[in-house]
């Protein structure tokens, strides 16, 4: 009777809408921006990393999703689009076409993700033959190769090698034998190819004189003889070697002085110019102008 009273009394009580001093705290700290963010987002992806990373702990798992992914590149890299099925070379010419072709991929199709284009022409630019080289992947997936040869200008015979150098001094290949090339002049000397432009110069001024230069020395490290058939050679200065040619050309054209029985022309000095005949001119000579003794 007692609890029914109570309870009756307590109904009369008017309900307080007011939270509680812990639901009052709770409510605030809900309307946090911060603590609003972290249970919209940070515990979506709190639980979304713990199950992720419970799959990834497992090696099968993560065995599988590497097997699948390389597949997926695979099936991508190997579209018609993508693949090479075959090769072309231009440029080089037949002494070349082996060497190049040697630095090429062997087998066809494959995908153009599987080759390194820059390394292919860094390697065929190694060739001292070839000046430079464009590697691409054309229309009808072609590997086109464009192949710049070096262009030889002269022989320069490096103790017993012959070698081919470009206008920059430059080897581009070897020969067993001068006559495979007779149309480049010889130069030869120890930093003779340093020194190329210049010696093709004095080559092109030899005009009257061409067919019978058989060859420029580089002497000294700092000038050069011009050695002429006949056993003949002009010694050239340091300074000014092309203007100390073209005075013997012209003494030449005026006096036919290498028709004569000279051996060295001695240009080394401009204000004086030198020549040597050979033994027996020189001792003809001696004979005609040593002076006869007379006997009584």
């Amino acid at each position: 009777m007692r609890s029914l009273i109570r309870r009756r009394a307590m109904a009369d009580v008017p309900h307080d809408p007011a939270p509680t001093k812990w639901g009052y705290r709770y409510q605030r700290l809900m309307l946090t921006p911060g603590v609003r963010a972290a249970m919209r987002i940070g515990l979506p992806v709190l639980l979304v990393s713990m199950v992720a990373g419970a799959w990834f702990a497992k090696p099968e798992n993560r065995a599988m999703l590497e097997a699948q992914i390389a597949q997926a590149v695979r099936g991508f890299q190997e579209r018609p689009q993508f693949m090479v099925q075959s090769m072309t070379v231009t440029g080089a010419d037949d002494a070349i076409l082996p060497a190049v072709t040697a630095l090429l991929p062997k087998d066809y199709p494959q995908s153009s993700f599987d080759l390194d284009l820059l390394a292919i022409r860094a390697r065929i630019e190694t060739l001292d033959a070839v000046r430079s080289a464009s590697v691409r992947v054309g229309p009808g997936g072609v590997l086109q190769v464009a192949v710049t040869p070096r262009d030889p200008v002269a022989l320069w015979r490096d103790g017993p090698v012959l070698r081919l150098i470009d206008a920059e001094g430059v080897q581009s290949g070897t020969l067993a034998t001068r006559s495979n090339r007779p149309d480049l002049p010889l130069i030869a000397g120890d930093g003779a190819e340093r020194h190329i432009q210049e010696a093709l110069d004095l080559y092109a001024r030899a005009g009257p004189l061409r067919d019978r230069v058989r060859g420029l020395v580089w002497m000294g490290e700092r000038r050069w003889d011009i050695v002429l058939d006949r056993n003949q050679r002009i010694l050239l200065p340091s300074d000014g070697p092309v203007a100390a040619f073209d005075r013997v050309i012209a003494l030449d054209l005026a006096q036919d002085m290498l028709e004569r029985d000279v051996t060295i022309v001695d240009m080394r000095n401009a204000d004086r110019p030198t020549l040597r005949m050979n033994e027996d001119a020189a001792a003809a000579l001696r004979r005609v102008t040593t002076p006869t003794g007379t006997g009584n």
